[in-house]
C-alpha cells in the first residue's frame, strides 16, 4: 500500500500538496483528509502524516483511503500562510475536490480531520462543505479572538504576521460564529490542561453545534495540548468505524 504525493491546484492556481494511501478494495470505500498542526517551525507539512506512520496505520486498520494535506506555506504547497484562513481552507477545499474524484473514494463518507491550527481550518472547512461524512477536531481553537491575547507570544506573532487583527480577520479564523451553517457530524478531542487552546474552546463549540442541530461529541482527556495517541484512540476507533465501516447513512 504506497503513499502517492500529488501536487493539485486550488482555484486560483496555486499549488496544493497532498499525500494518499489508497484501500486495497476495489469497490469505493470511505476515506479521511487530515489537516496537520503548527508543527513547531519545521513546516514538514502532510509529509508529517507520512513520517510517523498515520496516513498508512489508518488506511490499513480501516482498509479505507487516506490523505493529508499540507497548508499553504507548509511542505510544497504555495504560500504564504495565512493561519487557517480563506487560502488555507480553500486548499483543504481543493483536496476534498480531489478525494471524491478518485475512483477507490466513495464521494458520500469523507471524513476531514484537523489537529491543532488544522482543526482551526479544518472547523471552517465545515461550515463550507456541508456534505462531509463527518468532522474530528482535536485540540483546536473556535473563538480566535477570545483567545488571541492569552495565546503565546510566537503564536500572537504568527496570526498577526498571517492574518491581521482586523475583526474579519478573526471571524474568517472562528468556527464558533459559523456553528449555524455546519450540518456534518462532529467528534471533538480536546486535553482539559491545554495551555494554547483552552478547553473551554472546545466545551462552547460543542454548545454551539448542539443549539444548532449538529451532532456532537466532545471527549475530555487528561492531559495537554499534545492528545497521547493511546488515549484519542478510545474515542477515535468507534467513531470511524462508525461512519466508515458501519455503513450508518449520514444525519
Amino acid at each position: 500500500m504506497p503513499v502517492t504525493r500529488h501536487l493539485i491546484k486550488r482555484g486560483d492556481g496555486a499549488a496544493v500538496e497532498l499525500f494518499q494511501a489508497r484501500a486495497t478494495d476495489t469497490a469505493p470505500t470511505g476515506a479521511i483528509l487530515f489537516v496537520h498542526g503548527n508543527q513547531g517551525g519545521l513546516l514538514l507539512g502532510a509529509k508529517e502524516l507520512v513520517d510517523n506512520g498515520a496516513l498508512l496505520r489508518f488506511s490499513s486498520r480501516l482498509n479505507i483511503t487516506t490523505a493529508a494535506v499540507s497548508q499553504p506555506g507548509f511542505g510544497g504547497s504555495d504560500g504564504p500562510a495565512d493561519f487557517c484562513g480563506p487560502k488555507t481552507q480553500q486548499s483543504i477545499i481543493a483536496a476534498i475536490r480531489f478525494l471524491r474524484e478518485q475512483p477507490s473514494v466513495d464521494p458520500d463518507r469523507i471524513v476531514l480531520y484537523g489537529n491543532s491550527r488544522g482543526a482551526v481550518a479544518a472547523a471552517m472547512v465545515a461550515a463550507q462543505v456541508r456534505d462531509l461524512r463527518a468532522i474530528i477536531l482535536s485540540s483546536g481553537v473556535y473563538d480566535l479572538k477570545e483567545v488571541f491575547e492569552t495565546s503565546p507570544r510566537g503564536i500572537r506573532q504568527a496570526i498577526e504576521h498571517e492574518a491581521g487583527l482586523s475583526t474579519e480577520a478573526f471571524r474568517a479564523r472562528s468556527a464558533l460564529h459559523h456553528a449555524h451553517d455546519i450540518r456534518s457530524e462532529i467528534l471533538l478531542l480536546h486535553g482539559r490542561y491545554d495551555d494554547r487552546a483552552p478547553v473551554a474552546q472546545a466545551e462552547a463549540f460543542s454548545a454551539a453545534l448542539s443549539d444548532a442541530g449538529v451532532s456532537v461529541d466532545i471527549r475530555v482527556f487528561e492531559c495537554g495540548h499534545r492528545i497521547p495517541r493511546e488515549e484519542s484512540q478510545s474515542a477515535l476507533r468507534p467513531f470511524l468505524q462508525k461512519v466508515l465501516v458501519s455503513g450508518i447513512t449520514r444525519h
